[in-house]
């Protein structure tokens, strides 16, 4: 990190570690979308282990897999249920209904939760006149609510509630592994609850670029099709599989590292006059925060004066903590907004 920036805008700004860099030039290639890549091939098989599903599939982003996933499971007009807070209706470009013509039925999932009695009462009866009920979309870490865990018991019956009516369900599981180090749940225990799972690399997990979709054999099989269509079909791409590799054998533990920084930030922030933060929100690597007097983005602008970026999210400020800031750059920021908020 410079000595003059501390950036908590994301985990993605994260710079690759130098195991990550060797690794790509010790890749074994090959063209990944006409046959196999001996190296995406073995990250695959490695994260399907992990999150205990019979396949996965290498893609470019959190949010292609997660509209690979609407797409595979959804014909043209079915319906989806997810919440009003969640990242695929938010933050994806309205993709599911640009590209997987889904149609999209937001319910309020206060803390990350959605109500299992409301999904129930939310699926459509069979009537010509009305979308077919076909998919519920879950999130854990949930962003929008500040990177809470959203607990397995509650997944298990938001899932329950799903099958029972015959619907698929899939987890948007971008930051995943930062659910099972904070809860201490495995992470293949949150993604049994899905039919489908998605999960990032390039977040807390440092790597440039790429995101995982997990489901079984004939949904993986299906997805690679979708992929090709959506030009994600990346030839020898192991360049990029191969710090995937090396941050699923080796950085998630370390996400205790940045749960543990994001805490101190979180007390700091608490202690500031004007401040409005949930500190039992702050269950990860997520911060958020309001100010009773300043706009967000002013906090944004009067934090960047003084070296630290973070980013305006409507009325609210987020701070995320990753692999680049360290304790000397954690408390750098600690004093920047003492002094600029104190």
């Amino acid at each position: 990190m410079s000595e003059r920036s501390c950036d908590l805008r994301s985990d993605t700004v994260t710079q690759p570690t130098a195991a990550m860099r060797r690794s790509v030039l010790d890749a074994e290639l090959g063209d990944d979308a006409v046959s196999v890549d001996p190296t995406v091939e073995r990250l695959q098989d490695l994260a399907a282990t992990l999150l205990g599903k019979e396949a996965a599939l290498f893609v470019t982003s959190g949010t292609m897999a997660n509209l690979l996933a609407v797409a595979t499971h959804c014909q043209p007009g079915d319906e989806v249920i997810l919440g009003e807070g969640c990242h695929i209706f938010n933050n994806e470009g309205g993709g599911s209904a640009r590209v997987a013509a889904a149609q999209l039925r937001p319910l309020p999932d206060p803390g990350g939760r959605l109500d299992p009695e409301q999904i129930r009462q939310a699926i459509r009866p069979p009537d010509i006149h009305k979308p077919v009920s076909r998919l519920v979309c879950t999130e854990n870490t949930h962003n929008g609510a500040g990177g809470v865990v959203v607990p397995l018991e509650h997944l298990q019956a938001v899932g329950a509630v799903a099958r029972e009516a015959g619907l698929l369900v899939h987890l948007d599981g971008a930051r995943i592994f930062n659910a099972a180090v904070a809860s201490g749940t495995p992470a293949s225990q949150f993604a049994a609850t899905a039919d489908s799972v998605a999960f990032c690399l390039s977040k807390g997990l440092c790597c440039p670029a790429g995101a995982l979709l997990c489901g079984t054999r004939a949904f993986v099989t299906r997805a690679r099709r979708l992929r090709k269509v959506l030009g994600g079909g990346m030839r020898q791409v192991g360049f990029l599989a191969a710090p995937g590799l090396v941050a699923l054998e080796t950085m998630i533990d370390r996400l205790a590292e940045d749960h543990r920084r994001a805490r101190r930030l979180a007390e700091v922030v608490a202690a500031l006059p004007g401040a409005r933060i949930d500190l039992a929100a702050v269950q990860t690597n997520i911060v958020y925060f309001a100010h009773a007097r300043l706009p967000a983005r002013e906090v944004v602008q009067r934090l960047a004066d003084a070296g630290v970026e973070a980013l305006a999210f409507g009325p609210r400020v987020r701070l995320v903590t990753h692999h680049d800031i360290g304790d000397e750059e954690l408390e750098r920021a600690c004093l920047a907004l003492q002094r600029v908020l104190g």
